[in-house]
């Protein structure tokens, strides 16, 4: 069978738009988006901005997520009653909540991929990085070393929701081996490090501390040994050994680094006592 050149443009132009997959745009407006899925099937939500979720525990074997470059693939493995996940904005802590539910698909139709959008957004289509026509940033009002410490408490205390936005913050591998024991070293204290962000060339790191004596300890920022821009301690004492407040945690800033560039080299401690002539000596000598 022959063909002529009208019917294979028509063929051609035919299989592309069958090809076209159609995309669902949602607009976050701070009102939670509802997104369907059907057990079995991988449905995909693309982002355009770097997410992290935060899933509820009774999803744990229920629903498989995967996310990678602000695209999310969600795939239920059984039916799901309505639940709220969160998305978070790693760089500026925005929230964008989504209500899924799965059910058990009648037929054999694919749900479309779903794409998120700021509300206001004129044109979906144009790339999140052209910011030529974004208005320069304001200038910081509060110091950096400042809402860095704050970002962080709430990171580690507060709920998902309930972290203030930050832009520019990224959080930051840290190496829990790290050695402090140089950090206090009058105290009887342990500390490891459990987080770190970072926002321009300030770093911020979380150490917890935990009492190792048998006694309360008062902390005071004048003895930790370090280069340290800041230095703020979340309780200002330390319950003995055993109880509920024997732990705490410690914020330290550096400036053009990490926290293992500013601690101080260990040292062991010195005995004074061992330099002390020995009694029986002196007597001999008399």
């Amino acid at each position: 069978m022959k063909l002529t050149l009208s019917s294979l443009l028509l063929l051609m132009l035919t299989g592309v738009a069958t090809s076209v997959i159609a995309v669902e745009i949602l607009q976050w407006q701070r009102l939670p988006l509802a997104v369907p899925l059907h057990v079995g099937q991988e449905r995909i939500i693309f982002v355009d901005q770097n997410v992290r979720v935060g899933i509820p525990r009774l999803l744990k074997d229920k629903l498989r997520i995967q996310s990678t470059g602000g695209t999310l693939y969600l795939r239920a493995n059984e039916v799901i009653e309505p639940t709220r996940l969160q998305l978070q904005n790693v760089t500026t802590g925005e929230l964008i909540l989504i209500d899924i539910a799965a059910t058990v698909a009648n037929d054999s139709a694919k749900l479309e991929p779903v794409r998120i959008v700021r509300a206001g957004s004129e044109n979906p289509d144009k790339p999140s990085g052209d910011t030529a026509a974004e208005p320069p940033a304001k200038p910081r009002q509060t110091p950096i070393p400042v809402v860095l410490t704050r970002y962080a408490a709430q990171s580690l205390y507060s709920p998902l929701r309930a972290v203030e936005q930050l832009e520019g913050v990224s959080q930051v591998r840290v190496n829990h081996a790290l050695n402090l024991e140089g950090l206090l070293p009058a105290l009887p204290v342990s500390a490891t490090t459990i987080g770190a962000w970072q926002l321009e060339d300030f770093w911020v790191t979380a150490v917890q501390l935990r009492n190792q004596s048998s006694v309360d300890l008062q902390l005071d920022p004048r003895e930790l040994q370090g280069d340290f821009i800041a230095a703020t301690f979340q309780h200002q004492q330390l319950g003995k050994q055993g109880k509920a407040e024997d732990t705490t945690v410690l914020y330290l800033v550096t400036r053009g680094h990490g926290l293992a560039q500013s601690i101080m080299p260990n040292q062991s401690r010195i005995d004074a006592s061992s330099n002390l002539p020995d009694a029986r000596e002196t007597a001999h000598e008399k």
